[in-house]
C-alpha cells in the first residue's frame, strides 16, 4: 500500500544557516512512535519562531519539522491507551526540539506524551490555548501554591501581556478573581487587556528600568513572560511574602539581583517548566484550563493562519508584532 503523502514545514541546516521549506513527506519518513496521529492544529508560539527563523538555538537536530504543540485525532495505535477516533492533545517533550513537531498534517508520537483533549475543548479551542495557554496556567497554579490569592490587597502583575502567554495569563488570572495589571509597551492594546480582565496597564518601560535591590511594594504575585531587567525589577517591587512565576526569555536569559527581596521580603521565585512538566500536573492544568477560559474570548483574542504564512508570521512574533494567539490549520 502507498505511504500516505501530506505536508510539512521542514527545517535543513546548510554551514549553520536555518532552511525553511514547505512540501510533501509521506508517513514512512516520519519518526519512531506507537501512535500515528492525524494532526487538525498547531499554534505559533515564541519558541517556534527562533526555531523557524534560526534565531535561536531551539532546535537540536536536523531535518526538524517544528511546531512545539498539536492537537488531532489518532490514527493509529500500537498503544493501550488509544483507539483510533480518540481526540488528543501534545505539548511540550522536546516535540519541534528534538522531536518531530506539529507543523505537519501527520505525525507518529509516542503515547506516554499525549493528552485526551479535555471535556469541553475541541482541537482548535485545545490550540487556541497551546503551549501558552498551559504554561498561563501552570503560572497560575504557581502563584496559589506560594500563597498568593485573589484580594491581598495588590495585584498581580503580568508582564508581556500582549503575547501569547501574557494575553492567557491576564484573562486567567482574572477568571481566577485575581486583581491584575498588565504590562505593555503597545498602546494599541490597552483596551484589548482592559476586555482580558486587566484593571491597570502598566508601561513596559517602568517595569524594565533597571532596580534597586528594593523598590516600593507594588506586587502580590508577577507572572514574568519576559526576564531580563523585568524579571529583576519584578522581583525587587514584590510584596512581602509575594512570589514570581518566571515563565519567558523573550528580554533576556540573565538578570541582577540581591538576595534581599528573598531575606527581607520573604519572596520566592519560581519557574515554570511547560516543557517537561509531569503528566499528572498537565491532566490537572488542561483539566482547568477546560473549565476557566471563556470560549467567546478565545476567539476574539485568535486568529489562524496556514503553514505557507508561519515563515512571515515567526519573524513577527520575535519582533513583538503578534497579539494573541496564532492557531496553525492543519486540517485542510
Amino acid at each position: 500500500m502507498a505511504s500516505e503523502s501530506f505536508k510539512a514545514i521542514m527545517l535543513t541546516q546548510d554551514e549553520g544557516r536555518t532552511n525553511c521549506a514547505i512540501g510533501n513527506i509521506t508517513d514512512d519518513l516520519l519518526p519512531e512512535g506507537d501512535v500515528l496521529l492525524a494532526v487538525e492544529y498547531s499554534s505559533l508560539n515564541y519558541k517556534d519562531g527562533l526555531a523557524v527563523t534560526g534565531k535561536g538555538k531551539v532546535v537540536r537536530r536536523f531535518p526538524m519539522v517544528p511546531g512545539i504543540d498539536l492537537a488531532g485525532s489518532v490514527v493509529e495505535s500500537e498503544s493501550a491507551e488509544y483507539r483510533p477516533g480518540d481526540r488528543v492533545l501534545l505539548t511540550g517533550w522536546g516535540i519541534g526540539e528534538q522531536h518531530w513537531g506539529g507543523y505537519s498534517q501527520r505525525q507518529r508520537v509516542r503515547s506516554d506524551w499525549l493528552l485526551p483533549l479535555p471535556d469541553g475543548l475541541d482541537s482548535r479551542q485545545a490550540m487556541i490555548l497551546g503551549t501558552a495557554g498551559f504554561t498561563a496556567m501552570l503560572s497560575a497554579m504557581t502563584l496559589e501554591e506560594a500563597g498568593v490569592r485573589p484580594g491581598k490587597g495588590s495585584p498581580v502583575l503580568v508582564t508581556g501581556a500582549s503575547g501569547g502567554v501574557g494575553s492567557l495569563a491576564v484573562l486567567l488570572l482574572a477568571a481566577l478573581g485575581y486583581e491584575v495589571a498588565a504590562a505593555t509597551g503597545r498602546p494599541e492594546n490597552h483596551e484589548y487587556l482592559r476586555e482580558l480582565g486587566a484593571g491597570e496597564i502598566v508601561d513596559r518601560e517602568s517595569v524594565a528600568r533597571k532596580a534597586r535591590p528594593l523598590e516600593s511594594e507594588r506586587w502580590a504575585g508577577v507572572v514574568d513572560t519576559v526576564g531580563g531587567s523585568t524579571l529583576a525589577r519584578a522581583l525587587a517591587e514584590c510584596a512581602h511574602d509575594g512570589c514570581v512565576a518566571a515563565c519567558g526569555l523573550a528580554g533576556g536569559t540573565t538578570f541582577e539581583t540581591t538576595v534581599m527581596p528573598f531575606i527581607l521580603r520573604g519572596v520566592s521565585l519560581r519557574g515554570v517548566d511547560s516543557a517537561w512538566c509531569r503528566t499528572d500536573r498537565r491532566k490537572q492544568a488542561w483539566k482547568r484550563l477546560a473549565q476557566l477560559a471563556p470560549k467567546r474570548t478565545l476567539e476574539r483574542i485568535s486568529g489562524s493562519a496556514s503553514l505557507e504564512q508561519i515563515p512571515t508570521l515567526a519573524e513577527e512574533i520575535l519582533r513583538g508584532q503578534i497579539r494573541g494567539r496564532i492557531v496553525v490549520d492543519l486540517s485542510g
